[in-house]
């Protein structure tokens, strides 16, 4: 049965976890080395991932002989690369061979927008609430996200060479900031 306060609820923390509004200046310096970036595509992607790990997420990872602590770990080492070059303005991952539509897949919708933190918390998420509820929270924020990267131009435009400098060293710092909040959540010292 649907549920509309966990609905709020659900979206609320995903977009918190998702954190597209952070992101943006990450998606318009994706956009300034690469071109275009396909907002469907990375949409319809990150949706697509969101969904297969809310149901086969642990057991995908088990297939594997990784627990989702560790799975999270290594989500934390690529936002925390991500974050720096976003502070030291220096390209750590190549950029120089993707076409838009590699670039709406990775790093945009893996691991930007569906993430090792996204699905970690969808993963708890699905413990706590009616998995139509889950489904519905993520549905809304892939509309938001879209609206997003579908607008990242002009509010690029908006904010002006200063601006984007200035947030995307700032948001680096942030993303850092999360990254390490993530690995040291999921360390487990023993």
């Amino acid at each position: 049965m649907f549920n509309f306060k966990e609905i709020i609820s659900v979206s609320l923390i995903l977009f918190s976890v998702i954190d597209i509004l952070g992101s943006i200046p990450m998606i318009i310096d994706f956009r300034r080395k690469i071109g275009h970036i396909e907002s469907e595509k990375a949409t319809l992607v990150a949706g697509f991932i969101m969904i297969l790990f809310l149901f086969l997420g642990e057991r995908l990872l088990s297939l594997f002989g990784v627990d989702v602590s560790s799975f999270a770990i290594a989500g934390a080492i690529i936002l925390f690369l991500l974050g720096m070059e976003m502070i030291l303005g220096r390209n750590i991952f190549k950029h120089d061979d993707l076409d838009s539509s590699a670039a709406s897949i990775v790093p945009i919708a893996f691991p930007l927008i569906a993430g090792a933190g996204t699905m970690t918390t969808l993963l708890a998420l699905r413990s706590a609430y009616a998995i139509q509820n889950i489904l519905i929270g993520v549905l809304l924020n892939l509309v938001f996200v879209y609206i997003v990267l579908k607008s990242s131009n002009w509010i690029g435009d908006k904010l002006g060479k200063g601006g984007i400098d200035v947030l995307r060293k700032v948001f680096g710092i942030i993303l850092i900031a999360i990254a390490i909040k993530l690995f040291k959540s999921n360390l487990v010292v023993g």
